[in-house]
């Protein structure tokens, strides 16, 4: 008598697919005191923010002779509490490189179209009628330790919001006090989502992974100002004064 085939509630796993949004480590060139220092220097500035943040190490500057230790990186990296999950671009010895070292390919950013693809391209989406999601509003001060998250809608904050608070939105996040904390939009890759905010002293300011910390904020003639921060080409978060006139 052959055994009855097990029942698809006895498997172990099921495989879907899914699109996650990533940070990514740039590498213009490579040195491993240089690497090491200014990712050390630049997760000390919010060492909570980047402890354990899934990364793409990105080789789309490197020339393509340059040949990064990636077992290196992948120490370096490790050590300040971040995790290399892949690589993207990158010469065929690169990416092999890479793979031995345990980094897998996440493919290019600029992949060139199949052609069922562009056979389809002059097709029309299907309309989709959009869904109003109300946005969550918070009128109490959001304090240190704090982290307060509107998923699929946007954050209206109405009290101030100190260092060390973390407010993430998949929508926009709008403060209407100091913000002393770290804010996060679009967080689940919404490239258009904006942060705004009264007086702008905070620690992380970040729009689809695209970020600015407060070393760079701070250099800002904007900062405690009234400001607003969106991302410019969908890929470099820029801040403007948030003109009420």
């Amino acid at each position: 008598m052959s055994s009855p085939a097990p029942s698809k509630a006895s498997d172990c796993f099921r495989l879907k697919g899914s699109m996650f949004t990533l940070s990514m480590i740039e590498l213009m060139h490579y040195s491993a005191t240089e690497f090491s220092n200014q990712l050390s220097r630049t997760v000390n500035q919010a060492p909570r923010f980047f402890q354990q943040m899934p990364v793409v190490i990105s080789l789309e500057h490197l020339a393509d002779d340059s040949t990064p230790d990636f077992k290196e990186i992948i120490e370096i990296c490790r050590s300040l509490k971040v995790n290399p999950v892949g690589i993207r671009g990158g010469s065929d010895a690169m990416v092999e490189n890479a793979f031995t070292a345990g980094l897998p390919s996440m493919g290019s950013a600029t992949p060139s179209p199949s052609p069922q693809r562009a056979q389809t391209s002059n097709a029309q989406p299907a309309a989709v009628e959009p869904s109003l999601v109300p946005a969550r509003i918070v009128d109490r001060p959001v304090r240190s330790g704090q982290q307060i998250y509107a998923r699929n809608t946007s954050l209206i904050v109405l009290a101030p919001v100190s260092a060390g608070a973390e407010l993430l939105a998949d929508g926009d996040i709008h403060v209407y006090a100091p913000l002393r904390g770290r804010a996060l939009a679009g967080i689940n890759g919404n490239t258009q989502a904006r942060i705004f905010c009264n007086a702008l002293e905070a620690e992380l300011l970040s729009i689809a992974g695209q970020y600015k910390l407060s070393e760079d904020l701070q250099h800002s003639e904007l900062w405690k100002q009234s400001v607003q921060a969106m991302l410019e080409d969908e890929s470099k978060l820029q801040l403007s004064p948030l003109s009420l006139s």
